[in-house]
């Protein structure tokens, strides 16, 4: 079956990892959904997307879930034109700002989805049809009665191992020392993920951009936590 015929995939057990509390839009941001989302962006799919016909060509890809506003994915897309960026984001504002940046730099190998990252992995990408995945600086959902709406949980990690290629890398980062430790008690034991950090688990940050939510936690006097796994097959 080809990746444009799978059938649709059913959504996994729903977990609510953000909540509507959606900043008014600014003007430029408004204009920036209005002209460029026919040129970047994507609705969610009834079944998975064919990327190589989406892009043009079959080249290495990474989805970023969660681009808040969107500096790491527009700094990868438009320093690395070799490659394919997808994001995922649910927030409107965020997604305005990325095309505008995207569009700036003139960049065309990136695609935007605003929406529910959980909804689009099990509708729109097919098994086996990314090499990398980013989720940085998820909600931390700090309070120990929200932890299970934290987005890292074993049933979310088993669809991020479904649309990895084997090899393919899922990065992670926090800068809530808790959360790291719970990403750590998901994936450490996950039977589809290998950790390749140092002894202690963590990896260094690779090279990206700074985020507002990474330098809020700096700020804090928070100590970022960098995690690497790669999908075994």
């Amino acid at each position: 079956m080809s990746q444009t015929d799978q059938a649709p995939r059913d959504t996994p057990r729903r977990i609510k990892s953000f909540v509507k509390r959606e900043g008014r839009l600014t003007s430029g941001q408004e204009k920036n959904l209005a002209a460029l989302w026919p040129r970047y962006g994507l609705n969610k799919p009834d079944t998975p997307l064919d990327w190589a016909g989406v892009f043009g060509r079959d080249a290495h890809r990474t989805l970023e879930i969660g681009f808040g506003a969107g500096e790491v994915l527009a700094d990868l897309a438009i320093n690395d034109a070799a490659r394919d960026f997808i994001g995922i984001e649910v927030y409107r504002n965020g997604v305005g700002r990325l095309l505008g940046a995207l569009d700036a730099a003139g960049a065309t190998n990136a695609r935007v989805f605003q929406d529910d990252a959980v909804e689009v992995l099990a509708a729109g990408f097919a098994d086996d049809s990314l090499h990398e995945v980013l989720l940085y600086f998820p909600d931390p959902w700090p309070k120990k009665r929200h932890h299970k709406r934290r987005i890292v949980q074993p049933v979310f990690a088993d669809e991020i191992a479904r649309v990895l290629a084997p090899g393919g890398i899922w990065r992670l980062a926090t800068d809530w020392e808790n959360y790291a430790r719970h990403m750590r008690e998901v994936l450490d034991v996950h039977p589809a993920f290998d950790n390749i950090g140092d002894a202690n688990g963590y990896v260094s940050a690779p090279p990206r951009r700074d985020t507002r939510f990474e330098n809020r936690g700096i700020n804090k006097g928070h100590v970022v936590h960098d995690m690497a796994y790669r999908r075994r097959g």
